[in-house]
């Protein structure tokens, strides 16, 4: 059976409206998109760190629920696990602050199984961070040489934008090693200071990878691929209690399509048809609305129930 495995962070995501909080939930960006796999029931595996504290264990707990394995999610003795303060506004976007307190970033975990055509979901600063960088650059390596379909999302938040310079060459290698990668607009205005979807597809990323979705909230999704293939997909209007986890389950849902309709590391690099695409971007659209019904960072588990293969 093919699996999808997940590598990112964990944090207990604190929400609030109007300065008061209403709720406290298991979050990170990959951990969010490989909940919402594993209650679609799709095998999903879990790499990243934890503290050793009332949240990390209760993060543990949340994945093994979910159907998520966790056995390479290493917990820190004497660390304690990080908050992240998620502050909605009137159109239900948040704005986020971060608390951590791993005194010493490391990632240690043993290789889990990768066979030809698994997915591996990776992006955000935890696949940037340099101090953490060897561990995960070699896992991205050792799975593209198996033959796994490498999904990149780049979430680049404000808070890291001073580190840009600095972090530019593992980006570069990120879109290398990458068969997919989507981003929003919000990402490249703060790395590149610029929010058009071609200038940015054109000189940062087509030369590393071809395959690219250009995400910009309400807006209509633009994507672009090799031999020039160009296509832009409307967003549904619904009513979003929170966005907090739209483009995580966005991803969750485009990898879901990936194992739904059998698509292969061999037709991903051949070129995708604009059907497949269309089947991917819907699963995708799927996802996404139906994370931003609620409060939670995942699908719910109706839906999941729904999407069982």
């Amino acid at each position: 059976m093919r699996k999808v495995i997940g590598i990112g962070e964990t944090v207990l995501d604190i929400i609030f409206r109007n300065e008061e909080p209403v709720g406290a939930i298991p979050g990170g960006s990959t951990f969010n998109a490989m909940i919402s796999l594993g209650r679609s029931g799709i095998q999903a595996t879990f790499i990243s760190e934890t503290g050793n504290d009332r949240v990390g264990r209760k993060i543990l707990n949340f994945l093994e629920e979910n159907h998520v394995d966790s056995s390479n999610v290493n917990v820190y003795p004497e660390s304690k696990s990080p908050l992240s303060l998620a502050f909605l506004n009137d159109n239900n976007d948040a704005e986020y602050l971060f608390y951590k307190d791993h005194p010493k970033d490391r990632l240690d975990f043993s290789y889990p199984e990768v066979n030809e055509d698994d997915v591996v979901v990776f992006g955000s600063y935890y696949a940037l961070n340099p101090v953490i960088r060897p561990q995960v650059l070699g896992f991205l390596q050792y799975a593209h040489q198996r033959g796994a379909i490498l999904y990149y999302d780049v979430n680049f938040r404000a808070s890291h934008q001073h580190e840009v310079m600095k972090l530019t060459a593992n980006f570069l290698e990120n879109l290398e090693l990458a068969d997919v990668v989507r981003g929003s607009h919000e990402d490249f205005d703060v790395m590149f200071h610029s929010k058009d979807a071609d200038m940015v597809y054109r000189s940062q990323i087509s030369f590393y990878c071809k395959k690219f979705i250009y995400t910009q909230g309400r807006l209509p999704l633009v994507l672009r691929a090799e031999d020039g293939f160009r296509k832009e997909y409307p967003v549904s209007a619904i009513d979003v209690v929170s966005t907090i986890g739209a483009g995580d389950n966005f991803n969750a849902g485009f990898v879901y399509g990936i194992i739904k309709h059998g698509i292969t590391r061999a037709m991903v690099t051949d070129g995708l048809t604009e059907a497949q695409w269309d089947q991917l971007i819907g699963c995708a659209q799927a996802f996404s609305s139906d994370c931003c019904k609620s409060i939670n960072n995942y699908v719910s588990t109706e839906f999941g129930d729904k999407m069982k293969l």
